[in-house]
C-alpha cells in the first residue's frame, strides 16, 4: 500500500530535525503557557533599570541599550508577524465616507499644528543663535550645526514613537487584545508546523505590551534625560 503522505520529513529516521522544529520543541512550558505575563515582567524589569539609571548614573548611551532590551521580545515578534502579513489583511472592510473624511480632516489639522509649531521653533532658534553668536557668521554657522546635531536624536525619537504607534495600531486590527486571540488575521503560513513557537510569538506581539515596552520606556528615557539634552543644545 502507499505510505502515508502526512509523515513529516523532518522526523524521518536518520535525519536531524531542523533548527526551527528543535526550537519549537525546546521552548519552556512556562513561557508557552503564559507568554504575555512574562513579556510584561520583562518590560517592567527593564523599565525599572531605566529609572535606576537616573540614580546609578550609567554611561550616557546606556538608556539606548535599556530601551532596546525592553522592546526586544515584543518588537521582534511584531516585526516578524507584520513582515509576513499582506496589507489588505488589516484594511477596514466597511469604512463609511464620513469616517474617511473625518480621518482626513484630523490629519490636516494635525499637519497644520505641526507646521505652526515648527515655524515658531525655527524663529526661536534663529533668535537664540543670533543672540549667542552675535554678528560673527562663523560662530552662527558653528552654533547652528551644534543645535542641528543636538536635535537629530530628538527627531529620530519622535519618528520612533510614530513607528511604534503605527505598529500597535496594525496589531490591534490584526490580532486584537487577547493573549491568545480566537479570531486572528495572522497568516496561517506563519510558523506553520511550529504551534508552540507560533503561539508564543503571537502572544508577545501584543499591542499593549508593545506600547509599554517600546513607547513608554522611550518616553520615560526622554523625560529623565531632558536636562542633559538642553545642556547639550545650549552649552
Amino acid at each position: 500500500m502507499c505510505q502515508d503522505r502526512s509523515v513529516n520529513q523532518e522526523n524521518l529516521p536518520g535525519q536531524r530535525p531542523s533548527r526551527s522544529s528543535a526550537l519549537d520543541a525546546h521552548l519552556p512550558d512556562w513561557l508557552v503557557r503564559r507568554p504575555l505575563l512574562w513579556g510584561w515582567l520583562w518590560g517592567i524589569s527593564w523599565t525599572a533599570l531605566i529609572v535606576a539609571d537616573e540614580y546609578i548614573d550609567f554611561a550616557g548611551w546606556a538608556w539606548f541599550i535599556l530601551v532596546a532590551c525592553a522592546a526586544l521580545p515584543s518588537l521582534g515578534s511584531t516585526l516578524a508577524i507584520l513582515h509576513v502579513t499582506p496589507r489588505d489583511q488589516v484594511k477596514v472592510p466597511r469604512e463609511s465616507v464620513l469616517a474617511l473624511f473625518f480621518v482626513r480632516f484630523l490629519a490636516l489639522v494635525a499637519a497644520f499644528v505641526v507646521w505652526s509649531v515648527s515655524v515658531v521653533i525655527s524663529a526661536s532658534i534663529s533668535t537664540t543663535v543670533q543672540t549667542l553668536a552675535g554678528d560673527s557668521e562663523r560662530e552662527v554657522t558653528a552654533l547652528g550645526f551644534k543645535l542641528m546635531a543636538a536635535l537629530i536624536p530628538l527627531v529620530v525619537w519622535v519618528l520612533w514613537l510614530a513607528f511604534i504607534g503605527r505598529c500597535a495600531w496594525f496589531l490591534r486590527r490584526l490580532r486584537g487584545w487577547r493573549q491568545f486571540p480566537t479570531a486572528s488575521r495572522v497568516p496561517q503560513s506563519f510558523l506553520r508546523g511550529q504551534p508552540r513557537l507560533r503561539k508564543t510569538v503571537v502572544a508577545l506581539a501584543h499591542p499593549g505590551l508593545l506600547l509599554l515596552s517600546a513607547m513608554a520606556t522611550s518616553l520615560l528615557s526622554l523625560f529623565l534625560g531632558t536636562v542633559e539634552l538642553t545642556l547639550i543644545a545650549l552649552p
